[in-house]
């Protein structure tokens, strides 16, 4: 494969930089959701187009906020409604077509509470950073982007490599949700110790679902691929006033909560924000979570062909 090569477009002029490569002009960092804007999803489009790249694959998915959609009952009020059914659509190793990877670079200028980086076989992909950068890395022709973003006033610069390329933790690989994992987790309902399961399809994001003898199967055909799973005991101890009344008010607590229609939603609360607390109201039952809580390790979703692909601790 050819060497890919890397560009980092943006708005800024870089005869407005300081010695150290800042900006220093006149502009804001701001996505102005119009015709800036639209410069740099064209030039997405035309660097894609001259690749040849006609679908990209969403790795590294994030969502702002722990619990960012569960909390809502409707799912057609998510950030990504017009491009993804649901939430957990949004997941590591979703296709899209070019046109929905253009309008998730725009969600990611926007700050509309998505980001991921996007990718495809061919050496291309598209990486969305603070303030208006982009970085656009191809192993195809870069004359037909880099003239289209001239073209519409943006300034595109060579790089060696994108601030936002993957890189390794160091940490050791995850296990996969393999048969044997599943095997355990029926052992562990059946037993009485395993009654939630979390799934993990983005970063900041999770759904809830219950366990039983009788849907650990249902509950397994109806997860995102390649989500994290986190399986524990029942959590919930106590009314919700008196679990209110056990938070250290000096930290951040992840809190489960359960509404009276028997949703399940899962948030990070400061006791002393009265935002926070004024959300728990109302709810039927509370639940402070721990990562050593678990029954079972953490563990990940694998391909079909029994590889874990997903990158990091997430």
């Amino acid at each position: 494969m050819p060497e890919t090569r890397v560009h980092r477009v943006t708005k800024y002029d870089p005869a407005d930089r300081d010695g150290n490569g800042y900006y220093v002009g006149p502009l804001d960092s701001d996505c102005d959701e119009g015709p800036v804007e639209a410069a740099y999803l064209a030039t997405v489009a035309a660097f894609a187009r001259a690749a040849g790249v006609e679908r990209l694959t969403v790795r590294d998915p994030e969502l702002s906020g722990t619990g960012h959609f569960d909390a809502d009952p409707d799912p057609a009020a998510h950030d990504l409604a017009g491009l993804f059914a649901e939430p957990a659509d949004f997941h590591d190793g979703a296709e899209v077509d070019l046109a929905t990877a253009v309008e998730l670079v725009r969600a990611m200028l926007q700050g509309a509470g998505a980001w991921c980086r996007l990718e495809a076989a061919e050496g291309f992909f598209v990486h969305v950073g603070w303030d208006q950068y982009m970085y656009i890395g191809t192993a195809g022709p870069t004359r037909p982007g880099v003239d289209r973003a001239r073209e519409l006033g943006l300034f595109p610069e060579p790089l060696t490599a994108s601030p936002y390329a993957p890189e390794p933790d160091g940490s050791a690989p995850e296990p996969p949700a393999d048969e044997a994992y599943w095997a355990r987790l029926r052992r562990a309902v059946a037993a009485g110790e395993a009654h939630l399961l979390e799934e993990r399809f983005a970063a900041n994001t999770a759904r809830w679902h219950r366990l039983t003898p009788g849907t650990v199967d249902a509950v397994r055909d109806r997860l995102a691929p390649r989500s994290r799973l986190a399986v524990r005991p029942n959590p919930f101890t106590a009314d919700p006033d008196t679990v209110l009344g056990t938070l250290d008010p000096d930290c951040s607590h992840y809190i489960l909560r359960e509404h009276t229609d028997g949703r399940l939603a899962a948030c990070w609360i400061d006791p002393e924000d009265p935002e926070d607390t004024a959300a728990l109201a109302g709810v039927r039952r509370l639940a402070v979570l721990s990562d050593n809580a678990c029954t079972l390790p953490t563990a990940v979703l694998p391909d079909p062909d029994g590889t874990v692909r997903v990158r990091g601790s997430g």
